[in-house]
């Protein structure tokens, strides 16, 4: 797979950028230490989150069908990580 502005795939991209943009680790957890499970377990969550978020918008057939396939396609724990880096990183320097 080729890679796409930096990340894995398209999809991740995309995903990060329309549904987790301005959100940061911080709005899922509250972690004192951060581990590497953390970011396996993050990224459950975040595949939840846009589950979710594709099923309040009453989608079904063969759109919704589409959409899971998309989906299917993102590699959450680049995106959890990412999150998890940068929120380590704001609050290490109080920003």
């Amino acid at each position: 797979m080729e890679k796409y502005n930096g990340w894995t795939n398209y999809a991740t991209w995309r995903v990060n950028l329309e549904i987790f943009d301005g959100m940061t680790a911080g709005d899922f957890y509250s972690f004192s230490v951060y581990t590497s499970d953390c970011a396996h377990e993050l990224g459950d969550d975040l595949k939840n989150y846009a589950t979710e978020i594709l099923e309040l918008e009453g989608t079904s057939g063969l759109t919704f069908d589409y959409a899971m396939a998309f989906l299917s396609a993102v590699n959450w724990r680049e995106i959890a990580q990412h999150m998890i880096d940068d929120y380590i990183l704001e609050t290490s320097t109080g920003e």
